[in-house]
């Protein structure tokens, strides 16, 4: 599988790799000298259903570095086991990144976060009931990962700078991974946000858990995209997922490319 994407992205070598979620793909039009395969392409790779999820890997430059895109990823209430939620870090870190910036769509659970804001993920608390790692141990992965810093810290302190630089507000809070595809209810919303969430998703957590495994270093940003269950009166839907990321666009890849640039700067 590998090979496929090496030969069809002609021998792109990434340094490092994005993730994008539901809606915040466009950024991936911006990578510059762009190689592009569409899941479809790659042998035994399934793709992508859900809407806001182009399903490419772009790679090519990005703000001068060499960069990896998910345009889209696989959730696990798509039907896809653990393992291959996890596929495509693997194949990116094959490929040569070592650092993995990973988006999404969430629901907010803090009272103070509104439709529009990014969260920066300082941890997150897996309730998917699930792991990646389940099964035979693989050669270039940690049995065991410590997951007591999931998320860089460096890279974390980077992404408030260049939030600061850019003038994007920037909060930062717990992400809870979560099966999905179902909403959650008001019920487990208060249930989350007694555990110390301030964010529910339904991605995220399996690719995150890859890429430590790997020894990657993680970023994690959220949009927040709606207020979640029981909160505002209004049911929820994608539609209005996707409204917002619309809205916001902009402002996220403005966030990337700020982040990026900081990378290139002294610590």
């Amino acid at each position: 599988m590998v090979e496929v994407l090496r030969q069809r992205l002609n021998g792109c070598e990434p340094t490092i790799a994005l993730i994008l979620g539901s809606g915040l793909g466009d950024i991936a039009e911006a990578i510059e000298d762009a190689s592009v395969i569409p899941f479809e392409d790659i042998p035994a790779f399934p793709r992508a259903t859900v809407r806001g999820h182009a399903g490419r890997f772009v790679c090519g430059t990005l703000n001068a570095s060499t960069v990896i895109a998910l345009q889209g990823r696989l959730h696990l209430y798509e039907g896809h086991n653990p393992e291959m939620a996890g596929m495509p870090v693997r194949l990116m870190h094959e490929l040569g990144a070592r650092m993995l910036l990973v988006s999404n769509a969430a629901g907010g659970i803090r009272r103070t976060l509104v439709p529009g804001d990014f969260m920066l993920i300082r941890d997150h608390i897996n309730l998917m009931w699930r792991s990646p790692l389940a099964g035979p141990a693989k050669d270039a992965e940690s049995r065991f990962p410590d997951m007591s810093e999931p998320y860089d810290l460096d890279l974390s302190r980077r992404m408030r700078l260049a939030a600061l630089k850019a003038g994007i507000p920037l909060a930062e809070g717990v992400y809870a991974g979560l099966l999905g595809p179902a909403y959650e209810t008001p019920a487990e919303v208060r249930m989350l946000e007694r555990l110390g969430a301030d964010a529910v998703g339904m991605s995220t957590v399996p690719e995150v858990i890859v890429a430590r495994a790997l020894g990657m270093r993680v970023a994690g940003v959220s949009c927040i995209t709606n207020v979640a269950a029981g909160m505002s009166g209004i049911p929820l839907n994608h539609a209005e997922v996707l409204e917002t990321t619309e809205r916001v666009r902009h402002r996220f890849i403005a966030l990337v490319r700020a982040f990026l640039g900081s990378l290139k700067s002294d610590p």
